[in-house]
């Protein structure tokens, strides 16, 4: 056998040496994970001062959505009353709950390339208005649920052929998984039933053991006992005025402590980290919201009291409110929402914002 030129035995063991496992970052939850804010809300991230260097993460120089070059996501998913659907790719827009929105794997996969520049798997499961008690609860908390062994089965079948989906995917080196980010709660958040004191301190201790025991079966279901696990605090709302209560902060407080007290144990101080999504938060668009909605509300009232209006005079009154009410920085905030408050306003500013969140609360673990 011809033995090597010292140099090119030299460049065979530093490639070998240098040779790195392709990173896997896990990513599930319900329909926040999915993600509903609407690339049409990608201009107003540009029109805040705030937010305009996430504004250039997000796009590229045609003001188009960014796409990655080395990060890759296998995406299952289903809508209500829908069959499951995959999609896989180049992350950029497109991977939240349609094919005009994203969830918080875009910015996620954007952070997480340009700070490794290195080739990156992101396989992601979520699944609209699923609780964590009965339907995401994993084995050592009881009978495993539907969305916990759909979530298994496909991070399975994705990591026994990764180059189905990651083309660069290397055998030899194989691969790691690097980290589990977590974004649910609402469902359980909302169920009296199940927590009859959720607005009693510790009444939804159920839910931080039931995510207790969430984190470690994951973590030994995928051989990963040391795995980094972000926890997505719910945030809509906001940050909560404790000192001028509404009806629903003492609700809405509770459970964001109990989502975030695992990573308070001592069993998980050192891997475990709850990120606060409320910091993400537009507070300018609630302003316009309750302004545009005061609006209507009057409308209401006028007519109820018998004062009727054709749709053109109905038209009229709401543009001449609207106009002299709200500001044009009110006015560019309603351009940034296209869904529900608890669906973070459909808000890619919002989103956008928590998928920088994640990413950087674990890059401190995988840069070690």
């Amino acid at each position: 056998m011809k033995s090597l030129h010292p140099f090119a035995l030299f460049i065979v063991l530093a490639s070998t040496l240098g040779a790195t496992p392709l990173k896997v970052f896990i990513l599930s939850g319900q329909s926040n994970m999915q993600g509903h804010a609407k690339t049409s809300t990608f201009d107003y991230v540009s029109k805040d001062p705030k937010s305009t260097k996430l504004y250039k993460l997000m796009t590229d120089a045609k003001g188009e959505p960014a796409s990655c070059d080395q990060v890759w996501i296998s995406y299952l998913s289903e809508g209500k009353g829908q069959a499951p659907t995959l999609k896989e790719g180049k992350v950029t827009a497109g991977f939240g709950a349609g094919d005009d929105k994203i969830g918080p794997e875009f910015t996620f996969a954007l952070i997480m390339e340009k700070e490794l520049n290195e080739p990156i798997l992101i396989i992601k499961t979520a699944w609209g208005g699923k609780n964590l008690h009965t339907q995401f609860r994993s084995p050592s908390a009881g009978e495993p649920g539907e969305y916990w062994d759909k979530m298994v089965k496909h991070v399975h079948r994705v990591l026994a052929d990764p180059k189905k989906v990651h083309p660069a995917y290397d055998e030899k080196k194989g691969y790691e998984i690097a980290g589990f980010v977590w974004f649910q709660g609402w469902n359980d958040m909302v169920d009296r039933n199940t927590y009859p004191q959720r607005d009693k301190p510790g009444g939804y201790d159920q839910y931080s053991e039931t995510l207790r025991h969430f984190i470690r079966d994951v973590r030994k279901e995928f051989k990963a006992p040391k795995m980094p696990f972000i926890i997505g605090v719910m945030g809509t709302g906001g940050i909560l005025d404790l000192d001028h209560p509404t009806r629903y902060t003492p609700i809405h407080n509770n459970f964001r402590l109990s989502m975030a007290a695992p990573a308070k144990d001592k069993e998980f101080k050192d891997n475990v980290v709850a990120v606060l999504t409320e910091k993400s938060w537009d507070p300018l668009q609630d302003q316009a919201l309750a302004k545009r909605n005061r609006i209507n509300a009057d409308i209401k009232a006028m007519e109820k009291e018998g004062k009727n209006m054709s749709r053109e005079e109905r038209s009229a009154y709401y543009d001449k409110r609207f106009e002299k009410e709200l500001s044009d920085q009110e006015k560019a905030a309603l351009e940034g929402v296209s869904n529900f408050e608890f669906h973070y306003h459909g808000s890619g500013k919002v989103l956008g914002g928590i998928g920088v969140q994640f990413a950087e609360a674990l890059l401190p673990f995988v840069k070690k």
